[in-house]
């Protein structure tokens, strides 16, 4: 039962190659093969069609935490309460690195599947601010850290060409993004800690 299942999957497999078809997968470029971007610039710009399939909807998760704005140092022998004002952007990745701001092509059908598929919205970056107070002891130094919200997809495009592209008429490119929540904060927390003798030699004088 293997053997003959296996006979068959390497049959189909021929047939579809013979009929145009092909299957691509990320960095398994050949010479005669596009490369990736070759592929995601031809979405909507010389193919018939060009599809993103999503393969489940995005997957919510916490970025990593860092520093926003500048620390507050209490060079003072009371406790002290410091606004720290802050500014904070969020970029995208993805696995080619390519921007999915742009409105056409293929960062436009990606975004036009999200949100039609799972009614999310895609945001390629997200700027937050605020300001937030830090209670500082004597001795010490304040800062705020952020750790912003993210959404991950993966998925695959599928392009079909009127006329053979690199000798197929279809062609499948595995994508995977990741880029911050529309309108989410994102995780605020204030930390403190004592002063290096070089801090307060340079902030305490």
């Amino acid at each position: 039962m293997t053997s003959k299942r296996t006979a068959w999957t390497a049959a189909s497999l021929g047939l579809l190659t013979a009929a145009g078809l092909m299957l691509t997968a990320p960095g398994a470029w050949a010479d005669g093969q596009p490369t990736a971007r070759e592929l995601l610039d031809k979405c909507d710009n010389g193919t018939d069609s060009c599809v993103f399939h999503p393969a489940g909807p995005p997957e919510e998760h916490t970025g990593a935490g860092h520093q926003v704005g500048e620390a507050a140092f209490n060079c003072t022998g009371d406790l002290q309460r410091s606004t720290v004002n802050w500014s904070d952007t969020t970029g995208e990745s993805n696995s080619f690195g390519v921007s999915l701001s742009a409105e056409y092509g293929f960062s436009e059908v990606f975004k036009v599947s999200i949100e039609t598929s799972y009614q999310h919205t895609w945001e390629s970056s997200h700027t937050e601010g605020q300001a937030t107070n830090v209670d500082v002891r004597p001795g010490e130094k304040g800062w705020v850290e952020r750790a912003p919200k993210m959404q991950k997809v993966h998925g695959t495009y599928e392009m079909h060409f009127p006329d053979k592209f690199y000798d197929h008429y279809i062609w499948y490119q595995d994508f995977d993004a990741d880029g911050p929540v529309p309108g989410s904060t994102g995780d605020i927390t204030q930390h403190t800690a004592p002063m290096t003798d070089q801090e307060r030699s340079e902030h305490c004088g």
